[in-house]
């Protein structure tokens, strides 16, 4: 897996006032050694950057947190200042959504082949494309990101944004095989939020409990609102964030 120190071409440029200052030091220059690009794009009048980042200094932090970094920076070349949003997401596709929904272009912002790891099959790289384009569809509820043991894995537990759905709760699961450097997606469809953490929590207490499968949803013909981020209790039995 090929790592690519990031860029963010601010030669000349400060922050728009010292509030964005710190906040741009304390969550991006202070770590920027152990930031890696797995994707960029810079817009033709370089006013906005997108990235999506790999942070492997997230593996020593606080157990499951997440390891990608969404960051849209916004240039001002009048003024020579600068602004930023990040995000720190489970997975690149979750990256690349919060993005495009920024008005990066999708195909501008996928991961080069020889940058992370690979898609192992069809499914995996089916289920990452309505993600990137429908996953603002979803609120972020939980994750978790296990890179201790063989495979390296991450789950992923959201809720649609629409109180219509069907099956509301979605559990994510992506097992990463860091010999070949490929990855597998799942996705697993649940009706109510406990049985969501209770897959969730049998599942890392290592029951092998397979994911219920579940009908990709509609597409949504209006935009949805942003998708709040909430803290619900941890699932008992289970790691949590």
């Amino acid at each position: 897996m090929t790592e690519t120190t990031p860029d963010f071409r601010l030669g000349g440029y400060a922050a728009v006032n010292d509030r964005v200052a710190e906040q741009f030091w304390q969550q991006i220059t202070i770590n920027d050694n152990s930031l890696s690009v797995l994707a960029e794009h810079h817009t033709g009048d370089d006013q906005h950057s997108y990235y999506v980042l790999h942070d492997r200094s997230a593996t020593w932090g606080f157990p499951g947190d997440p390891q990608i970094v969404a960051l849209h920076l916004k240039r001002d070349a009048a003024t020579r200042t600068f602004r930023f949003d990040r995000a720190e997401l489970p997975l690149p596709a979750m990256a690349q959504s919060w993005l495009i929904a920024r008005g990066c272009p999708e195909e501008a912002i996928l991961v080069p082949e020889g940058l992370g790891t690979t898609p192992a099959d069809d499914a995996t790289r089916a289920l990452e494309e309505r993600l990137r384009r429908d996953g603002d569809h979803f609120a972020l509820l939980r994750s978790y990101t296990h890179d201790v043991t063989q495979p390296i894995q991450t789950t992923v537990l959201l809720r649609a944004l629409d109180e219509r759905a069907p099956v509301p709760f979605r559990v994510l699961l992506e097992e990463v095989d860091a010999d070949t450097w490929t990855h597998t997606l799942r996705e697993g469809g649940f009706a109510t939020y406990e049985a969501a953490t209770m897959w969730w929590a049998a599942h890392w207490s290592g029951d092998d409990i397979p994911l219920p499968t579940v009908p990709p949803p509609a597409r949504q013909l209006t935009p949805p609102v942003a998708a709040p981020r909430a803290v619900p209790p941890t699932p008992r039995g289970g790691p949590g964030r």
